[in-house]
């Protein structure tokens, strides 16, 4: 999909929602205050008797020295279309996917990079030697065990080198070179990156984060510490059993969002029903030449999340498309 129907098919979805008698207002949020439960949006102070933050995370490329000059990626509709062109004017050689930082957003993104990357210079015949460098001990470190070295068997099949351990310091633009902890370098011809992520201002300021710079909330309700006041998506911080936190990714915005308009709803009704978030999600994991994996589980479970991952197959492709294609049929 082209960025101009990208956009004319957000600004439907918008008119869409207001016709149900929503009052939507576009604005920048500048501000916060939760204790008052007010807003600021493009000057105006908003009172509300209840606050759903879901703000997401702010894309940080200037985090890493180097990295806005030197880096390629696709976690916006700008950046996205960039990465079309660079890619579509390609020849060939060393291709480096990097994790910049961590968290990220959708933890499986880098590894489904750089295999739609293989598949894609194998079919326009480039040659291009590629390979993935990140912080972390393995891929989707999150769910470990069997399905993480499913996901590292995948990228070994396909000949595509995985450099666990490898925390991202600097880009070199005009050498081409990354920098990594311990004085390590890596040259690369084309450098498609995964850029840091901070809170967005607005929260920063509000009183809102805890020590993991992002939102506590309450892993059932999403409820912060503030009265009224809920945090939904990237923005939040929920610290799974094992110690690591539940991964920024859409489908939890999803449910989450589910669960506190349901409760919200309740509440205003004189409702003693109430709708928990159980950490259930699933994702569907592009591995190329039309095919791909899926993965379901319980990130909630004890002492660490059981995810089932099922191998790459045509079958899933499908059904990320064809859902995909439900919810742009639904919404507009």
């Amino acid at each position: 999909m082209t960025g101009d129907r990208s956009r004319r098919a957000v600004s439907r979805d918008l008119t869409s929602i207001a016709r149900t008698g929503i009052d939507v207002r576009r604005g920048e949020v500048t501000a916060i205050d939760p204790a008052r439960r007010t807003a600021r949006v493009d000057g105006e102070e908003i009172a509300a008797d209840y606050i759903v933050v879901a703000l997401g995370a702010d894309l940080a490329p200037d985090a890493v020295p180097g990295f806005a000059e030197g880096a390629e990626h696709f976690f916006s509709l700008e950046a996205a279309e960039r990465l079309r062109d660079v890619l579509r004017a390609f020849r060939g050689g060393r291709v480096a996917v990097v994790v910049s930082a961590i968290p990220y957003k959708c933890p499986g993104a880098p590894c489904e990079a750089a295999l739609l990357l293989e598949s894609y210079f194998r079919r326009r015949g480039i040659t291009a030697e590629i390979a993935m460098w990140t912080p972390e001990p393995e891929p989707l470190p999150v769910i470990g065990g069997a399905a993480s070295q499913a996901v590292l068997g995948v990228l070994t099949s396909r000949g595509i080198p995985y450099h666990a351990k490898h925390p991202l310091e600097a880009v070199e633009p005009q050498a081409r070179q990354l920098r990594f902890a311990g004085g390590r370098t890596a040259d690369y011809d084309l450098l498609v990156a995964v850029p840091p992520l901070r809170p967005p201002a607005a929260v920063k300021a509000s009183g809102l984060l805890g020590e993991s710079a992002w939102v506590p909330v309450d892993r059932a309700t999403l409820r912060t510490k503030f009265e009224g006041v809920y945090a939904i998506g990237d923005i939040a911080g929920i610290t799974l059993a094992h110690g690591k936190p539940l991964p920024k990714a859409g489908v939890f915005a999803h449910y989450q969002a589910e669960t506190v308009a349901a409760n919200i709803a309740a509440e205003i009704a004189g409702s003693a029903q109430r709708a928990t978030f159980d950490g259930w999600g699933e994702c569907f994991l592009e591995t190329g030449d039309g095919r791909a994996g899926y993965g379901a589980g319980n990130f909630y479970a004890e002492p660490s999340p059981r995810i089932v991952l099922r191998p790459p197959a045509r079958r899933w492709h499908w059904g990320k498309i064809t859902w995909e294609r439900y919810w742009w049929w639904k919404w507009l």
